[in-house]
């Protein structure tokens, strides 16, 4: 007998933007899709969508362009696992959601640099979501060490198991992925991009409006499911 693979209703890990509150959404329109269709995720992130279009339609094409290097996070999770568990050792005696004062807050950073040296990769997206104010995240150590830091230390550690499992896999600029799959049979686009006004601290590139075009341009004359903000410039 074949286990079903775990259903997640959230990215395993930390990431700015996933739309686990529009899930039920896309399932209902998804209801009104082919269930063997290729669904191309051409702003990926942190995976979330295809996770759960592949979850609901088993026998489908999903393609997650994880143009971000979200793999490389979900590949670490062991050592990010250990570090979040040395901070909560750390912070084991200081009040859940206040500040972190001296001699906690320059342990944590000591903590981080030496996982940075020895190990040579710190997931501080993940970090950041332990110590950092609600929402805000950092890229380096350099930018931590600046911060006010803060006891919202998770108790339990990260599963990631089969997060991606069916998923096929790419790396490429929208564009590209489009051009690979835009003759493919029952082919479906969801198109997620950055937004101009929110937070983009954890993206790896600044969008513009001109780039909003581009994509509605691209897509002309496709099948697609499109994503805004009420916070973007544009909807």
């Amino acid at each position: 007998m074949t286990l079903k693979s775990k259903t997640f209703t959230q990215a395993p890990l930390p990431f700015m933007g996933q739309k686990r509150r529009f899930l039920k959404q896309v399932k209902a329109i998804l209801d009104s899709c082919p269930d063997n269709a290729t669904y191309v995720d051409l702003f990926g992130g942190s995976g979330l969508l295809s996770h759960t279009i592949k979850q609901h339609y088993p026998q489908a094409t999903v393609v997650y362009n994880d143009y971000d290097n979200y793999r490389l996070r979900l590949q670490n999770v062991d050592k990010t696992n250990q570090l979040i568990s040395d901070i909560r050792v750390i912070v084991a005696n200081s009040p859940k959601d206040k500040r972190i004062v001296e001699p906690q807050r320059s342990l944590i950073l000591e903590r981080v640099l030496e996982e940075e040296k020895e190990k040579g990769y710190v997931d501080y997206i993940t970090v950041s979501s332990n110590v950092l104010f609600s929402m805000k995240y950092v890229q380096s150590y350099e930018v931590l060490a600046k911060e006010t830091l803060y006891n919202c230390v998770r108790s339990s550690a990260y599963v990631v198991d089969n997060y991606l499992d069916g998923l096929v896999v790419e790396s490429a600029d929208y564009k590209e992925l489009f051009s690979k799959y835009k003759t493919t049979a029952k082919v479906v686009f969801l198109v997620d991009p950055p937004y101009l006004s929110t937070e983009v601290g954890s993206y790896k590139n600044y969008w513009k409006l001109k780039d909003y075009l581009d994509v509605l341009d691209v897509l002309d004359g496709t099948n697609y499911l499109y994503f805004t903000s009420n916070k973007s410039n544009i909807i």
